[in-house]
C-alpha cells in the first residue's frame, strides 16, 4: 500500500502506480483547466488553441503566436513538451480519468492520490503547499534559533574566559607586589598592628618600633635589626678543626647576614640579598672607593629608589617596563636583572649568567656547581684546606626566591656543595653559627647539596671588579639589547 508523503492517506493502486512512473511517461494535464491531455506535445497545443482561443498562448497577446511555457511564460516553440518536462515535470500530474458513468477523476500532482472534484483536489493540493511552506519555516526558524544559541554560548564563553583571565592577572600582580597595595612602610605597620591585636606586641613597642622605622625610611639607612655579623669568620675557623668528609672549602669575603622583617615578609628576598652582597662590597677596599656616595646599607625603600635611578640612567628598559618604571612605595619583587642593572650603575663589573636547563640526572644543575667552584677556586689554588677568597659572595636567582652563595665545599668523594645565605632564615637561627657545635649540625642551615637544587632554571649575578665611566656607558647600551649570557 502508497500512502501519502503529506496526508498519510492510502493511494488507489492505480494511482499508486501511475506515481511510479518517469514523468515521461505521464499524462500531462491543461495548466488552465486542468483536463487531460493527450501525450506529446501537439495534442497539448491543440487543446489550448481550441479550448482557450480567447486568452491565447499564456504570456502573448495575438493568436498564432510562438508557444511560451503555461507555467512561466518562457518562450518555448515545438520545444515546449522538453521544456515543461525539464523545468516543470514535478507540476505535472496524471491525466483525470472516466470512472464509467461519466464521473471524472483527478490525480494529485504531489502525491498521487485521485478526487472525483476539482475543488476537492485544490484544497488537497493546498494543504501540500501550506504543510510545505510550515516546513521549510520551522527549519529556518530551528537554525537561526540554533544560531542563536550557539552565539550566546560563544559570547559566555568568551566574558568567562575574561573573568577567568583578569583574576589571574590580578592574583600575579598580588603575588608580585603589583597591585598598589602599598610598600614596606603599609606592611610594617598593618602587622605590627595584627601583632598587638593578637597580643604579641605591647602598644608601647608599637609605637617605638614605628618611630624606629620612620627614621630609617627618613635617612634611607636600614636599621640594622635583622643582621647578623661575624659568620664567615666563625665558619673559617670551624673547617680549620674540622677533618671528617670535607677535602677542600672555598668561603667569600666577609658578608653580614639580613633576613626578612614585618614590612617586607614575602616578597623582599631579592632587597636583602642585595644588602648582604653590598655588605661584602663595603668591606673590600676595591670597591668601596667606587661606593662612596652608598657607605651604610640602604634600606629596601632606598633600594627601590637606586633601581630606579638606574633605570632613569638607560639600564634595562625592558625590565623597567615590566615595572612601569616604578618600584618606590610597591612590594614588587625584584630578580637578577635589577640587581645587574643597580650593580653596574655603581660601577660595579658584573656578569648575570643563566642556566636555563638542567644539566644533570634528576633535574639536577652540576654545571652551576662547577662554575660556583671555579669562581672562588681561580687564584686562590694551593694545598690549603680552607681558603677564605677576597670574592665578593654571588646572588642565587630562581623562580620565586633568591639566596646568596658564600662558598662551596668540596667533599672527599669529590661531590661538591653549597653554601648558602638565605633571607627567610630568621636572625635567632644564624646566630646558632656563631657558636659552632663539634659535630658542624648547625651548618645544615647553609649546606645545599645537587639534588636539593633542582628548579628548572637560575641566574646568578657575580661580581669582579669595578668599571671605569666609559665602560659603565658601554654597559648601559648593551644591557638595552641583552643582559644575560646562557650556559648551553
Amino acid at each position: 500500500m502508497v500512502l501519502c508523503d503529506v496526508c498519510g492517506q492510502a493511494l488507489p493502486a492505480e494511482a499508486a502506480a501511475r506515481r511510479r512512473l518517469p514523468l515521461c511517461r505521464r499524462r500531462p494535464r491543461c495548466p488552465l483547466c486542468l483536463a487531460a491531455a493527450a501525450p506529446g506535445c501537439d495534442e497539448l497545443r491543440r487543446h489550448l488553441e481550441k479550448a482557450h482561443p480567447e486568452s491565447g498562448p499564456p504570456g502573448s497577446s495575438r493568436p498564432g503566436a510562438p508557444l511560451e511555457c503555461p507555467f512561466c511564460g518562457e518562450a518555448a516553440g515545438r520545444e515546449l513538451e522538453e521544456h515543461v518536462r525539464e523545468r516543470h515535470g514535478h507540476l505535472l500530474g496524471a491525466p483525470g480519468t472516466d470512472t464509467g458513468n461519466g464521473e471524472q477523476l483527478y490525480e494529485c500532482p504531489m502525491c498521487g492520490l485521485t478526487c472525483t472534484d476539482i475543488q476537492i483536489l485544490e484544497e488537497h493540493v493546498n494543504l501540500h503547499l501550506e504543510e510545505h511552506s510550515f516546513s521549510e519555516g520551522g527549519h529556518i526558524r530551528d537554525l537561526e534559533l540554533a544560531q542563536q544559541l550557539q552565539t550566546e554560548e560563544d559570547k559566555w564563553q568568551r566574558s568567562e574566559e575574561e573573568k577567568r583571565e583578569r583574576e589571574e592577572f590580578k592574583k600575579l600582580q598580588r603575588q608580585y607586589g603589583l597591585d598598589n597595595s602599598g610598600g614596606y612602610k603599609q606592611q610594617f605597620l598593618k602587622n605590627m598592628e595584627r601583632e598587638v591585636d593578637r597580643g604579641r606586641m605591647q602598644p608601647f613597642e608599637y609605637h617605638k618600633r614605628k618611630a624606629d622605622m620612620m627614621e630609617s625610611l627618613a635617612f634611607g639607612i636600614d636599621d640594622g635589626k635583622t643582621k647578623t655579623s661575624g659568620i664567615i669568620e666563625a665558619l673559617c675557623k670551624y673547617y680549620q678543626n674540622e677533618n671528617k668528609d670535607v677535602r677542600h672549602v672555598w668561603l667569600s669575603a666577609g658578608v653580614d647576614h639580613f633576613h626578612s622583617s614585618l614590612g617586607d615578609r614575602g616578597w623582599g628576598c631579592g632587597y636583602r640579598n642585595f644588602q648582604m652582597l653590598l655588605s661584602s662590597l663595603l668591606q673590600n677596599s676595591l670597591y668601596r672607593d667606587c661606593l662612596t656616595d652608598t657607605t651604610l646599607i640602604p634600606s629596601i625603600p632606598k633600594i627601590q629608589s637606586m633601581i630606579e635611578d638606574a633605570w632613569r640612567e638607560g639600564f634595562d628598559p625592558h625590565g623597567a617596563s615590566h615595572f612601569n618604571n616604578r618600584l618606590h612605595g610597591s612590594k614588587a619583587w625584584i630578580g637578577a636583572c635589577e640587581i645587574y642593572s643597580l650593580l653596574t650603575s655603581l660601577r660595579m663589573k658584573c656578569q648575570i649568567i643563566d642556566f636555563h636547563k638542567p644539566t644533570g640526572p634528576m633535574g639536577t644543575h652540576p654545571r652551576l656547581f662547577e662554575w660556583v667552584l671555579h669562581y672562588y677556586s681561580t687564584d686562590n689554588g694551593g694545598g690549603a684546606k680552607v681558603v677564605c677568597t677576597s670574592k665578593p659572595p654571588i646572588y642565587l636567582q630562581h623562580q620565586g626566591h633568591s639566596r646568596t652563595v658564600v662558598g662551596i665545599e668540596e667533599k672527599k668523594n669529590r661531590s661538591l656543595c653549597l653554601l648558602l645565605f638565605d633571607p627567610g632564615c630568621s636572625s635567632q637561627e644564624m646566630q646558632k653559627l656563631l657558636k659552632q657545635n663539634s659535630d658542624g649540625t648547625n651548618l645544615k642551615l647553609l649546606r645545599k647539596f645537587m639534588g636539593s637544587l633542582k628548579e628548572k632554571q637560575y641566574q646568578i649575578v657575580a661580581v669582579d671588579g669595578v668599571l671605569s665611566l666609559e665602560e659603565k656607558a658601554a654597559r648601559c647600551r648593551a644591557s638595552q639589547v641583552l643582559t644575560s649570557e646562557k650556559i648551553p
